[in-house]
């Protein structure tokens, strides 16, 4: 018999089109729980719990299905940093005392490399302050940068949003028999994994002809270099670059345009890069030249998701109550897969403490000797992660996703 009591669940940090899957999955395993009485859910992640803003969780079967392809956060986010705990132990208090009125021995936290620290923290602390608590953190980034899983939650759709965006982008852009460069910023702070992603579009078409990503420092002259390469046997270009790339010098290559803001976690607030860099191309080639930011599109997009990322997503937010049903605390679940011969996913777990803040980077070994495309190494990499569709329920026209008025 598990430890007794109620159970609360929070998202944190930027949105994925399968973090609700994770919630769901979440949801579902904690309510048909002999151990869990009620399943709170915190409004805006470690900021609800502060605050002591939460909500019970009481969703039908059809509910928890339609709120597997829902966008966003069914709870709501935060980008909360949380203090030290010596000199932040009010903020931590407040924690304790909403976990202890609510009953609270079940914490589960999904998120990204920040989120993780947050859940470590939380975790810590309770456990130093004697409140029998079982603590598990579940994954959750577009950027896949988080160690030890073999990919994240979310991943998966955003690369299948993006590879294919990027195909009808060249087939739109190849309709013109004109010299033209267009440039894709895509996002990816440090780690280009979603850049990366574009690279698949080559297995069908012979577009885009150069990707760029944070692990190879960024050489302007050099990329005029390799676009005259291109433009020597096609009048159209297509270009794709992490809004990270950084210059030799570390420096990020938005930050030539002007001083970047920064978030709570000392973050700078990227974006504009294609833009910068088409400026630079209209100046130098004085051809046609468009900007596309996706921004926010890779990572809201439900109507495009991949059913594998969907399916995954929900069974690792089972897996985590299953875990601390059976009396696991302090760790995050992980995707342990096999690509061969065939793709095969399990689930399993480690230590919060190993996970908060680090961030995993593409191998430079992927990506070609030039630093301007991904191998085929990658590829096969992040195919398997987008296989399969899961469209969601419409009306009218329109999707119907599940909406929580906070």
């Amino acid at each position: 018999m598990g430890v007794k009591g109620n159970a609360i669940v929070a998202q944190s940090g930027g949105m994925t089109a399968a973090i609700n899957a994770t919630l769901a999955g979440v949801y579902e395993t904690a309510a048909g729980s002999a151990d869990i009485g009620k399943v709170f859910g915190a409004l805006h992640g470690i900021e609800g719990i502060i605050n002591n803003n939460l909500v019970e969780m009481n969703l039908t079967a059809d509910e928890v299905e339609r709120l597997k392809t829902t966008p966003g956060g069914y709870l709501g986010s935060c980008r909360y940093k949380l203090p030290d705990p010596v000199s932040g132990k009010d903020v931590y208090d407040k924690i304790l005392n909403t976990l202890k009125d609510n009953d609270i021995r079940y914490f589960f936290y999904i998120g990204g490399n920040d989120s993780m620290d947050t859940a470590n923290k939380v975790s810590t602390y309770l456990r130093e302050h004697g409140h029998e608590i079982l603590a598990v953190g579940l994954p959750k980034t577009i950027d896949n940068d988080l160690p030890i899983t073999d990919h994240t939650p979310g991943f998966g759709s955003a690369a299948k949003y993006i590879a294919t965006t990027c195909s009808e982008i060249y087939l739109d852009v190849k309709s013109f028999d004109i010299p033209y460069v267009t440039i894709v910023e895509i996002m990816g702070r440090n780690a280009g994994w979603l850049t990366a992603a574009a690279a698949l579009v080559r297995e069908r078409y012979d577009s885009p002809d150069l990707i760029y990503l944070p692990e190879v420092p960024f050489d302007l002259e050099q990329f005029f270099v390799d676009l005259a390469k291109v433009r020597e046997h096609k009048p159209a270009a297509i270009v794709v670059i992490s809004e990270g790339i950084m210059t030799k010098e570390g420096q990020y290559f938005a930050e030539l345009a002007g001083d970047l803001t920064s978030d709570n976690f000392g973050h700078k607030n990227l974006g504009g890069s294609a833009s910068l860099l088409a400026s630079h191309v209209k100046e130098r080639l004085g051809c046609k030249v468009r900007a596309i930011e996706f921004s926010l599109l890779q990572r809201c997009a439900g109507h495009l998701v991949s059913a594998t990322d969907i399916n995954e997503s929900f069974a690792i937010g089972k897996a985590g109550v299953s875990a601390a049903l059976s009396g696991k605390s302090g760790i995050m679940m992980t995707y342990q897969c096999e690509r061969e011969p065939v793709y095969k996913m399990t689930i399993g777990h480690c230590a919060l403490s190993d996970v908060a803040n680090i961030e995993r980077k593409i191998p430079r070994e992927w990506i070609n000797k030039e630093g301007n495309f991904p191998t085929k190494e990658c590829n096969d990499y992040i195919r398997p992660l987008i296989q399969g569709e899961i469209h969601p329920v419409t009306k009218n026209g329109v999707p119907d996703y599940l909406y929580l008025e906070k």
